[in-house]
C-alpha cells in the first residue's frame, strides 16, 4: 500500500514538476534500466522514430530491422505490421522514451519465443508474467526489469499483447515454422538462332521449287527488292492513263426543268398508285354485296 502511494506520488510530481526536472528523472531511469530498455532498439532510433509520422516510422523500421524484401516475403510484411502496430499503440499513450523503447523490447521477446524458441502459447504466457513481474513494487526480488512501467500501463500492455499476439497465436506459429511453396514467376529457355544469311530466305529443295523461280521470285536482297518496287511503281503510274474529267450530267438543265420532270413523274406514280386502289376497293365492295345478299335470302 506505501508502494502504491509513493507510485502516486511520483507520477503527479511528474505531472507537475519542470521540464528540466523531468529530464533529469527520465535520464536517471535510463542510466538504471539502459540494459533492459535499449535491448531491441536504442535511445537514438526511438527518438528517431517518435519524430515520425506513420509512413516514415515503416521506413524506419525496415532500415533498423533490416526487411529488404517485405513485398515480396510475407514473414517480413508481418513482422513490420506488428512492430509498428506496437509502437503506434503505445506512442498513442504518451509512453515516454524509456516506456516505449521497454514495450518494443518486450515485444520482441515474446515473437522470439514464438519464431526460435518454439514456444507454446502457455509458455509464451507464462514467460510475460515473468517479464512483468515487479512492477508497482518497492525493491522486488522477482524483478523482469520493465519496473519503469506503471501498474495502468502493465494492465494495458497485457490487453493489448491478449488481442493482438495471443490470440492468433497459431497464425504466427504456422507463419514461422510451416514451409511454404515457393511460386515460379518466371523460367530461362535458351534459345538458338539462325545465323543471318545475304538472301532473306534459305535455298529451297531441288525437288521443291525449281532454281530459276526461286532466284528471281524469292531470292530478293531486302535493297533491291524494295527498288524493284519502286521501279514497278514509276512503270504503272506512267501507264496508266490520265482519267478524264468527270461531266456533270445536269450540266444544262434549270432548276424549273429539274421541278417539271419530278412533278411528272411524281403525278404518274400516283395516279398508278390511286388505280390500284380503286381497284382493290372495288373487289371489296362487289365482295360484301355478295355476303349481304346471302344474308337476305336466308
Amino acid at each position: 500500500m506505501l508502494c502504491w502511494s509513493l507510485n502516486i506520488l511520483r507520477r503527479g510530481r511528474k505531472k507537475n514538476s519542470p521540464p528540466h526536472q523531468r529530464a533529469s528523472e527520465e535520464e536517471e531511469i535510463i542510466a538504471k534500466d539502459e540494459t533492459m530498455a535499449w535491448k531491441f532498439l536504442s535511445l537514438e532510433e526511438v527518438t528517431i522514430l517518435l519524430e515520425q509520422d506513420i509512413v516514415g516510422v515503416q521506413k524506419a523500421l525496415e532500415e533498423f530491422l533490416n526487411l529488404k524484401h517485405r513485398l515480396t516475403s510475407l514473414k517480413e510484411a508481418v513482422i513490420l505490421d506488428y512492430y509498428i502496430s506496437g509502437f503506434w499503440w503505445a506512442k498513442a499513450l504518451e509512453f515516454t522514451s524509456v516506456q516505449l523503447g521497454g514495450f518494443l523490447t518486450l515485444l520482441n521477446l515474446l515473437l522470439e519465443n514464438v519464431d526460435t524458441k518454439h514456444m507454446t502459447l502457455e509458455q509464451n504466457i507464462q514467460e510475460l508474467g515473468y517479464a512483468m513481474a515487479g512492477i508497482g513494487e518497492c525493491n522486488s526480488v522477482k524483478s523482469g526489469g520493465f519496473e519503469f512501467f506503471t501498474v495502468d500501463q502493465a494492465k494495458a500492455i497485457i490487453n493489448y499483447l491478449k488481442i493482438s499476439l495471443f490470440q492468433h497465436y497459431t497464425l504466427y506459429q504456422y507463419l514461422f515454422h510451416s514451409p511454404r511453396e515457393e511460386l515460379v514467376i518466371g523460367d530461362e529457355n535458351i534459345v538458338e538462332l539462325v545465323k543471318p544469311a545475304d538472301s532473306p530466305f534459305s535455298a529451297p529443295l531441288e525437288e521443291g521449287l525449281p532454281y530459276d523461280i526461286y532466284s528471281k521470285f524469292i531470292a530478293l536482297v531486302p535493297g533491291k527488292e524494295e527498288e524493284i518496287k519502286e521501279m514497278d511503281g514509276d512503270i504503272h503510274s506512267e501507264e496508266e492513263p490520265k482519267a478524264e474529267s468527270e461531266i456533270d450530267p445536269l450540266v444544262g438543265y434549270t432548276i424549273e426543268d429539274v421541278q417539271s420532270v419530278l412533278g411528272e413523274i411524281t403525278n404518274e406514280i400516283i395516279a398508278n398508285v390511286q388505280s390500284e386502289i380503286n381497284e382493290k376497293l372495288q373487289i371489296q365492295e362487289e365482295a360484301y354485296s355478295a355476303r349481304i345478299d346471302k344474308l337476305k335470302k336466308i
